[in-house]
């Protein structure tokens, strides 16, 4: 069962012979911890010399004793072709040694990735000789403790020579804490008496404690292979990158819990909250769901940015993805800012629901938020925001719509966010915006 994910964007290749520190938050709890690698968006193959995974502490540095290594069918190392992707073993009780393997190539990228998923397993590796690494000791902290819903995880890669195009998500975010469950008296509210709920209910958690030490999203080190090092001295340079990770992948404790998949855009990734947290986050948060987040910057559902277009990433990312059972679409305003036309972004959705019934995974389609006073808003561009938010509410697009337009409007001036949920630029919902959109998934359809 999936329990991180993000999607893949193609962010630049100046990194040569760096490890880099991972650090993100599990939203569910389970063993056998096994690490997806990509270089979906890669024009080169990248060789990872070593991968680690442990518990942040403080910064970079990690809990004493909770780093282990992660190995590729036996091997710590891994070479991967552009568009392949790599799951590793299960991490186990032992830290083993191994040998350096190559992914095959294929000009297939998509089916490649797909059918690696598929057999949870990779094929045909090239046995390069030994290369012994020394590794924990196993009787330091138990495997099965290293995956808790809502806790860090750090996961280190070494990228052994050149990098070329690097395929990762910009905007990465680590919150020292979990997003806060608001009282449902609180969650019932609306504009500026919900914003201050949400922030004094963050208040509460700090003042209780709940607070984690601080950290970045990733961090990237000195020259060389420092994805075993448990202190965070070698890591100079923050960043809000995570790198080549797609997914960790867990076998779930006991009660088994959903995972939906919020496939979106900027908003979709927390732009505009100001604690960090999304609405996939307070959607988690306040459920008890499991949400992972597919969300993309500048993403569009039509035509590809950083990132390849949302429609494409629901069948080459997201439904590769194992145990995710239902995806929210919250996608399609940079489309209309770009000059997209109703009739399709409607078509698109039409054939994003067929491509997941077929998978047998249900789509639960957003209406496209207010955004007049945004840089790129225009009269046509809400008239087809209109037309599209009208068709999703007749229904028979999706298999369940989540009102976030009904959410997050102004009802003086329904064009616009209404002010509390606005951050500011009048596209990007705030943080007690984010938990407005939350509140309006329809959890029955889930």
């Amino acid at each position: 069962m999936t329990a991180w994910s993000a999607a893949s964007e193609a962010l630049g290749g100046d990194l040569c012979e760096v490890t880099v520190r991972n650090v993100v938050r599990p939203v569910v709890s389970g063993t056998g911890l096994r690490v997806r690698l990509t270089n979906a968006l890669g024009d080169r193959t990248v060789h990872f010399g070593h991968v680690y995974v442990g518990v942040p502490r403080e910064g970079p540095a990690l809990e004493p004793g909770s780093n282990r290594l992660v190995t590729f069918s036996g091997s710590p190392e891994v070479r991967l072709p552009p568009g392949a992707t790599a799951l590793s073993d299960p991490i186990s009780e032992a830290a083993p040694q191994g040998t350096s393997q190559d992914v095959p190539h294929t000009t297939a990228r998509n089916t490649i990735a797909r059918n690696m998923i598929a057999r949870n397993t990779i094929a045909r590796y090239t046995v390069r000789g030994p290369t012994p690494h020394p590794g924990r000791d196993p009787g330091q902290t138990p495997a099965s403790d290293l995956v808790r819903a809502g806790r860090r995880l750090a996961v280190s890669v070494y990228l052994r020579g050149p990098g070329g195009v690097l395929t990762g998500r910009n905007r990465a975010t680590a919150p020292a804490h979990p997003p806060p469950t608001l009282p449902t008296g609180v969650r019932e509210t609306a504009g500026v008496q919900e914003a201050a709920g949400v922030q004094e209910a963050a208040g509460v958690r700090e003042a209780a404690g709940m607070r984690e030490p601080a950290g970045a999203p990733s961090y990237r080190s000195v020259r060389g292979d420092h994805a075993g090092d448990e202190s965070g001295e070698a890591f100079v340079e923050e960043t809000t990158v995570w790198h080549w990770l797609d997914a960790l992948t867990v076998v779930p404790a006991e009660p088994p819990v959903r995972v939906v998949a919020a496939l979106g855009d900027s908003i979709t990734t927390g732009v505009g909250s100001r604690t960090g947290h999304g609405w996939p986050d307070f959607l988690s948060a306040g459920t008890g769901l499991a949400v992972v987040n597919e969300g993309v910057s500048g993403g569009k559902v039509l035509t590809a940015g950083t990132g390849r277009p949302a429609e494409a990433r629901l069948t080459a990312e997201v439904l590769t993805k194992p145990g995710i059972t239902t995806v929210i679409v919250q996608a399609g305003i940079n489309d209309l800012g770009a000059g997209a036309r109703a009739e399709d972004l409607i078509a698109a959705y039409r054939r994003m629901a067929a491509a997941a019934r077929a998978a047998g995974v249900r789509l639960v389609g957003g209406t496209i938020t207010p955004y007049e006073g945004a840089e790129y808003h225009t009269a046509s561009g809400e008239r087809a925001r209109q037309e599209v938010n009208a068709c999703l509410r007749r229904g028979g697009v999706f298999d369940a719509v989540a009102d976030f337009d009904a959410a997050l409007r102004d009802p003086a001036r329904p064009a616009r966010l209404l002010p509390a949920y606005d951050s500011g630029d009048h596209l990007h919902p705030s943080t007690a915006g984010h938990h407005a959109m939350a509140t309006a998934v329809p959890l029955p359809h889930l």
